[in-house]
C-alpha cells in the first residue's frame, strides 16, 4: 500500500511539474503528424541550414509597452529576428487585430498577433525554417470569414502553406500540404491579392528561373478549398523561359494592368522584352488595344512593349506601372541606351500604340549579371499623376543618389527635380530592402527573379505620403559591421488613421550563399506607430 501511494505522489508530482514547464513556453497548439514533411528547411542547393550561431550577446527583450519616439510615433518591440541576411517579413492589420510573420531568431518561421489597442504580442512557431535564401520571404492574408493564410520560405520548393482552424487564432494554425494538388512541387514567389468582388487568390511560379509558369489560384471560404482561377497558367515559358510579373495594379476604372518581362536562364542578364496585358475580371485578359489573348500567355502571343534583347540592361523586378493625367497606362523601367548608359525608360500607351520615352539622362552603366540576390544601384517608382495634373516620378541612383523629378506630361521627360531622401528612404544611415520599390532604397532583390508581387504586396512596399517617418528610422543601431535597416510596410487596412511600419537590421545579401561565422547577433523587430492625422 505504501510503495502504490508514493508512486501516485510521483505521478502527481511529474504531472504538475510538466503543466509548470508548458505555461511557461509561448503558448501553441500541439502540430499534427503532417508537420515534419512541411518543416524541411529550404531546398535551394546553395542555402542550406548551417549549423552556426550568431555571435554571443546580452538577451534581447521586447519592451513591454510602446515607446514615443517623436511626437506622433511610437515604437513596440515584437521579438528578436535573425539578422545574418536579409528576407522580407510581412505586416498585416485587419481591422483590429494586427499579424506579422517573420523568422525569428533561430530562423523559425513565427507569426506574432496582437489587438492594436493592446500592447502584448502572442506569438506561434510554424514548423519551417529558413536557410541562407533571400528569395524565401513570408507573406500572408485574411480571407471573409476571418481566417488566417500563411506562405513563404520557398525557392523552387514544395508548397509551405499555414492556414488557422479558427478565425484570427493564431493558436490554430495547420500545415496544409496541398492546394489544388497539381503543379506545387517546385514552388517560388508566393503571393496572396484579392479580385473583383473580394474573393482572396494566391499566385505563385511554378518551376524555375528560365523555365516556369504561374499559376492563379481563388479560395471558397464556405467549402475551405481552392480551385484554379485560370484553367491554364497565365504565363508559360514552355521550357524555354519564364515571365517575371509587376501587378495587377488597378486604375480608376477598376481594370487591372500588369507587365513583365521575360528570362532565358539564372543569368538576370537574360531578360529580355517587356509586354504588358490588362483585364477587367483576373481571368479574361487582352492586349491594349482590346485583341482578347488565350492563355497560357507565351512570348509569341504577348503584347510587346519594348523588345529589349537579351544582355540590354533589363532587369526583373525594376518595372513599374504608373498613370498620367489621362489614366493612361505608363511602363517604368531601364535599359542600356544608344551610348551603352543605363537610363530610366517610360512607355505610355497612346493613340496608335506604345511611345517610348527616355527619361533620364544619367552617365553611368549597371553591369549586371549572374543569379542569387544582388544589389540593386537603381531604383524608381512608378509614374504618378498629382491632382493638379502635373506628373512625378521618384528615383535612386548609386552614383546620383536621389530625387522626385516633376515630368513634363508631353515628354515625359523632367522639367524639376528635388531631393526626395526622406521621403524615399532616409537620409542618414545604412538602408537595405529586399526590394528597390517605389522612391525605396536600393536594397537587394532576387537576381534568380522577383515579380514584384501583386497589388497588396506592392502597395505594401510603396512609401505612404503621409505618416512621416523619424529620421532615426534610418540610423543603424547594431554595432556590428555592415548592418543595414530593412522595413515592411502594412499589406491591410486598419480602422484607425494609422501607418504601420516595420523595422529590423541585417546584414546585407550574399548572394544566397551561407556566411562563414561570426554572425551578427539578433536584431529586435520592431513596429512603428506613426500618426496620420
Amino acid at each position: 500500500m505504501r510503495t502504490r501511494l508514493c508512486a501516485l505522489l510521483l505521478s502527481i508530482v511529474l504531472l504538475l511539474g510538466w503543466s509548470v514547464g508548458v505555461a511557461a513556453e509561448p503558448a501553441r497548439s500541439a502540430p499534427p503528424p503532417s508537420v515534419a514533411a512541411v518543416a524541411e528547411p529550404s531546398a535551394s542547393p546553395a542555402s542550406p541550414t548551417p549549423a552556426v550561431a550568431p555571435a554571443e550577446a546580452p538577451a534581447m527583450v521586447p519592451a513591454a509597452t510602446p515607446v514615443e519616439v517623436a511626437p506622433g510615433v511610437r515604437v513596440l518591440d515584437i521579438a528578436p529576428v535573425w539578422s545574418g541576411h536579409p528576407v522580407e517579413f510581412a505586416l498585416l492589420t485587419a481591422g483590429r487585430r494586427q499579424y506579422v510573420a517573420f523568422f525569428d531568431a533561430d530562423r523559425q518561421m513565427t507569426v506574432a498577433a496582437r489587438s492594436i489597442d493592446e500592447p502584448r504580442w502572442q506569438l506561434v512557431r510554424l514548423p519551417s525554417v529558413l536557410g541562407w535564401d533571400s528569395h524565401n520571404y513570408v507573406t500572408m492574408a485574411v480571407d471573409a470569414q476571418g481566417h488566417l493564410h500563411v506562405s513563404g520560405n520557398m525557392h523552387c520548393h514544395p508548397l509551405v502553406y499555414f492556414r488557422t482552424e479558427r478565425p484570427g487564432d493564431i493558436e490554430s494554425f495547420r500545415p496544409e500540404p496541398a492546394m489544388v494538388g497539381r503543379n506545387e512541387k517546385r514552388c517560388t514567389y508566393p503571393r496572396f491579392l484579392h479580385g473583383l468582388e473580394g474573393e482572396l487568390i494566391f499566385t505563385y511560379r511554378d518551376g524555375s528561373s528560365g523555365n516556369g509558369d504561374q499559376y492563379f489560384n481563388v479560395y471558397d471560404p464556405t467549402t475551405r478549398l481552392w480551385r484554379r482561377l485560370l484553367d491554364a497558367p497565365l504565363f508559360a515559358g514552355e521550357g524555354k523561359m519564364n515571365a517575371y510579373f509587376v501587378g495587377p495594379e488597378r486604375d480608376a476604372a477598376g481594370v487591372f494592368h500588369i507587365c513583365w518581362v521575360w528570362r532565358d536562364t539564372p543569368d538576370c542578364a537574360t531578360n529580355h522584352d517587356l509586354c504588358y496585358a490588362r483585364s477587367k475580371d483576373l481571368v479574361h485578359w487582352e492586349t491594349s488595344d482590346g485583341r482578347p489573348l488565350a492563355l497560357p500567355i507565351t512570348l509569341a502571343k504577348a503584347e510587346v512593349v519594348d523588345p529589349v534583347p537579351p544582355g540590354g540592361g533589363m532587369i526583373n523586378g525594376n518595372t513599374r506601372i504608373g498613370f498620367d493625367g489621362q489614366g493612361r497606362p505608363v511602363l517604368s523601367y531601364h535599359k542600356f541606351d544608344t551610348e551603352g548608359r543605363t537610363q530610366l525608360f517610360n512607355a505610355r500607351r497612346e493613340t496608335g500604340g506604345w511611345r517610348i520615352y527616355q527619361t533620364s539622362q544619367w552617365d553611368y552603366r549597371w553591369e549586371f549579371k549572374g543569379g542569387g540576390t544582388i544589389r540593386f544601384e537603381i531604383g524608381f517608382g512608378p509614374v504618378v499623376a498629382r491632382p493638379d495634373g502635373l506628373l512625378t516620378q521618384s528615383w535612386r541612383h548609386i552614383k546620383y543618389g536621389s530625387g522626385r523629378w516633376t515630368l513634363d506630361p508631353q515628354t515625359l521627360r523632367p522639367v524639376t527635380d528635388r531631393a526626395a531622401a526622406d521621403s524615399a528612404g532616409g537620409a542618414t544611415g545604412k538602408v537595405g530592402g529586399a526590394t528597390s520599390d517605389a522612391g525605396g532604397t536600393m536594397g537587394e532583390i532576387s537576381a534568380a527573379g522577383s515579380d514584384e508581387g501583386v497589388s497588396d504586396r506592392a502597395a505594401a512596399q510603396r512609401p505612404a505620403r503621409r505618416g512621416v517617418l523619424p529620421k532615426s528610422f534610418w540610423q543603424v543601431e547594431s554595432d556590428w559591421p555592415g548592418m543595414e535597416v530593412r522595413t515592411a510596410e502594412d499589406l491591410g487596412k486598419p480602422d484607425v488613421p494609422v501607418r504601420y511600419v516595420l523595422r529590423w537590421e541585417t546584414l546585407p545579401s550574399n548572394r544566397d550563399r551561407p556566411r562563414s561565422p561570426p554572425l551578427p547577433p539578433p536584431s529586435m523587430l520592431r513596429l512603428y506607430e506613426i500618426d496620420r492625422r
